[in-house]
């Protein structure tokens, strides 16, 4: 039996979570950096201030679904999918509105779509967890 677990055998919601709050510090510490990554239509000037918003959202949606348990975490869990898909939605429509670069905003739409599919496998696991202790 392996004494640490890895990344592959984490949750991943907790992986979900520390993602989130990584993207969120960087957002904080380089929003010049996050903010041309991403692409954004916004006047230069305010192009950092956007980011660090969503730095900010970023680090408290992770840091409050890694100290949750229970049903709080399971909502939190949903909260951020419905954000997740949210950001996949409004960076397809900006696609199509020709506001961020094709290539920019679709990869946008990725990140924000495997985070959906991350939130639902850890809702799954989750589920599978506890149907297999309430069978013990």
């Amino acid at each position: 039996m392996p004494t640490g677990a890895s990344l592959a055998d984490m949750n991943p919601v907790t992986t979900l979570s520390l993602g989130r709050i990584g993207v969120g510090i960087a957002a904080l510490v380089r929003p010049d950096v996050v903010s041309s990554t991403m692409g954004s239509p916004a006047a230069p000037t305010s192009r950092p201030l956007l980011a660090q918003w969503f730095g900010t959202r970023e680090i408290a949606l992770g840091t409050a679904t890694l100290l949750a348990s229970g049903s709080a975490r399971r909502t939190l869990v949903l909260v951020g999918m419905a954000v997740d898909a949210s950001d996949a939605a409004t960076a397809y429509a900006a696609v199509g509105e020709e506001e961020v670069p094709r290539n920019v905003g679709l990869g946008l739409v990725g990140v924000a779509g495997i985070a959906v599919v991350s939130g639902l496998l850890g809702l799954r696991v989750r589920k599978q967890t506890r149907t297999s202790l309430e069978a013990v």
